[in-house]
This record gives C-alpha cells, sequence and structure tokens, in this order.
C-alpha cells in the first residue's frame, strides 16, 4: 500500500474558503460592496476596511439574522491604528 495520497494542498483549500458579498449601507463607503470570508459558515459580525482617504473603518451586520450569498453592513466608527 501507498503512502502517498493526493488531493488540494492547504494553501488550495485555503483559497477555497466561502465568501459572501457585503454591502455596505452608509457610511464613509456608502453603496460599496466588498467579498467578505464567512466565519464558522457565517457572516462575520465585523468587517474592517480602509476608506479612500487611508483611515480604517469598521462595519457591523446590520441584521444579525441574514442568509444567502450576500449580507447588509452599516458604519460603526473609524478605527485607530
Amino acid at each position: 500500500m501507498s503512502g502517498n495520497v493526493s488531493g488540494p494542498e492547504p494553501a488550495d483549500i485555503a483559497e477555497e474558503a466561502p465568501k459572501i458579498t457585503a454591502t455596505l449601507e452608509d457610511g464613509p463607503l456608502e453603496g460599496g460592496t466588498v467579498m467578505a470570508e464567512m466565519v464558522e459558515g457565517r457572516p462575520p459580525k465585523t468587517i474592517d476596511l480602509t476608506a479612500d482617504d487611508g483611515r480604517a473603518c469598521r462595519y457591523c451586520l446590520a441584521d444579525w439574522v441574514q442568509s444567502g450569498e450576500s449580507a447588509a453592513y452599516t458604519f460603526l466608527y473609524r478605527v485607530e491604528r
């Protein structure tokens, strides 16, 4: 019996992680969309993004219960780095 097993490399698996389309409803990035990686099969509770002025912005799920391939996010605040 051979010890070689073929299959995807760990890097290949990470590239295929499920994602959702995050729609930004307000704030500095209002009307934009970004792809966000799912966390334990759900949209992430918050996402940090960079605005055009280079400052970081934190967005939060607009509703805790969302389904499908997209989720709405609302602006919380600027993030100081």
